[in-house]
């Protein structure tokens, strides 16, 4: 295979997996609780981050500013946006979760426009947004009887509330730094958030023995370690350093398409036109807001005549 063609590979790889993870996390969920599911998946993919930065000598200890960043990321990103997302698909379709948690760069947007970032919704933008909630309404539109069922609108809850955590994470990982290598801090990130899930599980009774762990989990972690984080990480990596970032960035909008399909032909979950429209409407608003954004910080004005013209103004 020629070199210049391993990193489209490896776009197609993190677009593909990172959309089969839903299903998987579906499939493993079946014989153990969601939170204590998600605690095994984040301790063991932390663990082999950190003994990888071990093995090749650039493991350090954090310092104490250092531990706070992490364990508060911890518990944004993997505790309760992992956890929670992972808990919501318990209650409704795992394609249904991965759109909900495709909008977080709308609530990074909205957060963003709160506080008085400098990076304020344009145009394009702020066409996103409307388009972005339009289609989440559209597919809603078809469930809002389903909304009477308690554990459907429990799950709808917890998806709604992981993506907000995510976008919240995202905003501040992007306003604070630290000296950790990025990705020595994510494996940090996710053994600290496997430890604080395990208590909680095991605090609250959702904990289980190992050895009662069905065969089917099992092969669910095994899959959502290896290839949902170790390979595709390092996919996805290898994409953005040799592949535009626009165009590396676009695994996002393809994901909830693959965890629809896969979630239909493998789980047997039900897609309707509202559903499939829907997403498409929900992914081409998160386009315009991502689009909209990296403009802004270009320092490019958009407005409509110069979105006609498809120059600057």
């Amino acid at each position: 295979m020629k070199k210049s063609a391993l990193p489209y590979l490896a776009l197609v790889l993190t677009s593909v997996v990172w959309g089969t993870t839903w299903v998987a996390s579906k499939f493993g969920i079946q014989g153990v609780h969601p939170l204590f599911f998600s605690a095994i998946r984040q301790l063991l993919g932390g663990l082999c981050y950190l003994i990888f930065f071990v093995a090749i000598g650039k493991a350090v200890w954090p310092s104490r500013k250092e531990w706070g960043y992490l364990i508060l990321m911890g518990l944004l990103l993997f505790v309760s946006s992992n956890g929670l997302t992972t808990w919501g698909i318990k209650y409704i379709n795992s394609g249904l979760g991965a759109i909900i948690g495709a909008i977080f760069p709308l609530f990074v947007a909205i957060i963003d426009w709160a506080r008085g970032s400098s990076d304020k919704p344009n145009l394009l933008a702020s066409a996103g947004l409307i388009l972005g909630f339009a289609g989440v309404a559209i597919i809603f539109y078809e469930h809002i009887a389903d909304f009477a069922n308690s554990d459907f609108s429990f799950g709808i809850i917890l998806s709604l509330i992981a993506a907000f955590t995510w976008a919240v994470g995202t905003v501040m990982t992007t306003n604070n730094s630290i000296g950790l290598n990025r990705y020595y801090s994510l494996g940090w990130q996710m053994f600290l958030a496997g430890f604080m899930l395990t208590c909680i599980s095991a605090g609250s009774g959702l904990a289980m023995p190992l050895q009662e762990i069905p065969a089917q989990t099992w092969y669910a972690l095994a899959y959502m370690v290896t290839f949902g984080s170790i390979i595709t990480f390092g996919a996805f990596i290898y994409s953005l350093q040799h592949l535009p970032t626009t165009l590396a960035s676009i695994y996002a909008y393809i994901n909830p398409m693959v965890a629809v399909v896969l979630g239909h032909f493998i789980l047997g979950e039900a897609w309707s036109l509202f559903l499939l429209v829907g997403a498409l409407v929900t992914v081409a608003g998160v386009f315009l807001v991502n689009t909209g954004f990296k403009k802004a910080r270009a320092g490019e004005t958009v407005t409509w005549r110069s979105l006609l013209l498809g120059r600057r103004a």
